[in-house]
């Protein structure tokens, strides 16, 4: 007895090898295709996720530039605001002393002119009183003690007035 049948493994290996003709034409082909399409296609896809994080990387980089502008446009207004606000102090403190300085100077004015007047009403006063002592000295006949008197009542006069 034969174990191996010539024509029957000649049958199954013809068979076999039709069987991958078979498979190779119009299902290996159209596999290989479909998986090289799914290779580009992945291919793609990872070459446009690196342009879009790439985009987004510039846009960072271009937001995070805008945004340091945008502080140093902050600090610097602010610095303006106050520099003006110590300028518009120092404007107002020089302007009430100024203000100050004329008010003391106009009083001080006031006081002289006030003190002028008062010497001259006072010399007024001392020429209607000498004048008045004179008188009463030339209409009275004075002895020594009298004159003293007088002399005596003029000077507590001028006293009085001061």
């Amino acid at each position: 007895m034969n174990l191996i049948d010539i024509p029957q493994v000649l049958t199954q290996i013809v068979g076999f090898l039709l069987l991958v003709w078979a498979l190779r034409q119009w299902a290996w082909s159209p596999l290989l295709a479909m998986l090289e399409a799914r290779r580009e296609k992945i291919t793609e896809e990872f070459r446009h996720a690196d342009q879009l994080k790439a985009e987004a990387g510039e846009l960072k980089n271009r937001y995070e530039l805008e945004l340091r502008g945008i502080e140093a446009q902050a600090r610097q207004r602010i610095q303006e605001a106050v520099t003006e606000g110590q300028k518009l102090s120092a404007e107002i403190r020089a302007q009430a002393q100024a203000e100050a300085a004329q008010r003391v100077e106009r009083a001080q004015d006031e006081i002289e002119r006030e003190r002028e007047k008062a010497k001259e009403l006072l010399k007024e006063q001392m020429v209607a009183l000498s004048m008045r002592a004179a008188e009463k000295i030339l209409r009275q006949k004075l002895d020594d003690a009298a004159q003293r008197r007088l002399a005596g009542e003029f000077i507590d006069e001028v006293a009085a007035l001061r």
